[in-house]
């Protein structure tokens, strides 16, 4: 696969996804950015923005198996990853064998999944870092591609449970989803209340992803861009921070992983605008989708009602490129 060939399926798959989706470009592109990185999103907003009609819609136009989970309180892992069932063969024999859960797909959306219980919530660990299922000292392949589009609300707390740190780790990227403006919102209506409903069509399939996800990290590095990426996320950190916001309000910055999501954000951002090379800009493009969940905030931070992508524009002006 080349250059060309890489944006134009990319283009197709905005394309599709617009004729269903209005206005949200920069989401769209944050979410097909992580896909084709092979990481996991997490969508946080208000009720009725569209998060979980953006994930189907992304199902219809990606040639993958998609699975939807529903979480909830009484939601149980086995439900997540399946179980061992007894089963009895035709010789009249007893054995157990593995039903696999719908966390065995390309394309998994987890609906609301700060509804479930961290317990249940543990159940997606593995499988999100590993790519890999472990039941009854078993261990079982997740299919490739492998992708976790997680959405959650962050207005309503009541019966809910925040997800641990190490889970919202393992999220590549963290996308808020904006309301929309007062035109977008008629063209909503105009979309949703007439007589036709628009079908995206097939953009991609798994193999060319593959594809795409070898031709991205591919891309070359500039060894002062690397460096930049790692005084980025070690300025995250207040000890070790010229930001007078982290030092302020942070009580514990990015871990590693967080560097890798800007290396591979940056290396797409880069080919999706047409270049073969990491430039400053792309890394600062996905500084803030990166971070903003790798950021621990202290009570300070809270009662001043302090985002943490206002803390990663302050880094961001701190930190020298060179």
């Amino acid at each position: 696969m080349d250059a060309t060939t890489f944006r134009k399926i990319t283009a197709d798959i905005e394309n599709q996804v617009g004729k269903v989706i209005v206005g949200q470009q920069d989401v769209i592109r944050t979410v097909l950015v992580a896909i084709v990185a092979g990481g996991h999103t997490l969508l946080e907003g208000v009720p009725g923005l569209g998060k979980t009609m953006l994930i189907r819609t992304l199902s219809e136009v990606l040639e993958l198996d998609f699975s939807r989970i529903q979480f909830t309180p009484d939601l149980m892992p086995s439900d997540i990853t399946g179980t061992n069932i007894m089963e009895e063969g035709a010789d009249g024999r007893r054995a157990f064998t593995f039903q696999a859960g719908p966390v065995f797909a390309n394309l998994v959306l987890a609906d609301e999944i700060n509804r479930a219980t961290p317990k249940t919530q543990s159940a997606m660990l593995e499988a999100m870092q590993e790519k890999t299922v472990t039941v009854a000292n078993d261990t079982y392949q997740l299919p490739r591609p492998f992708f976790v589009l997680a959405t959650q609300n962050p207005l309503e707390m009541e019966g809910t449970y925040p997800l641990p740190e190490a889970q919202l780790d393992r999220f590549l990227f963290k996308v808020d989803v904006k309301f929309p403006t007062a035109d977008e919102l008629t063209e909503i209506l105009a979309r949703t209340t007439g007589g036709e409903n628009p079908t995206p069509q097939k953009a991609a399939n798994g193999e060319q992803l593959n594809a795409m996800q070898a031709m991205a990290r591919e891309v070359p590095i500039p060894t002062n861009v690397s460096q930049y990426i790692g005084r980025l996320v070690v300025a995250t950190h207040p000890e070790n921070s010229p930001s007078t916001q982290v030092q302020q309000y942070v009580r514990y910055g990015s871990s590693p992983r967080g560097a890798q999501a800007l290396v591979l954000g940056a290396k797409i951002t880069a080919l999706l605008d047409g270049r073969y090379n990491v430039s400053f800009a792309d890394v600062q493009a996905v500084a803030r989708p990166t971070l903003r969940h790798r950021l621990i905030l202290n009570f300070e931070a809270q009662a001043n009602n302090v985002s943490a992508d206002t803390i990663i524009d302050d880094l961001i002006a701190s930190v020298p490129q060179s």
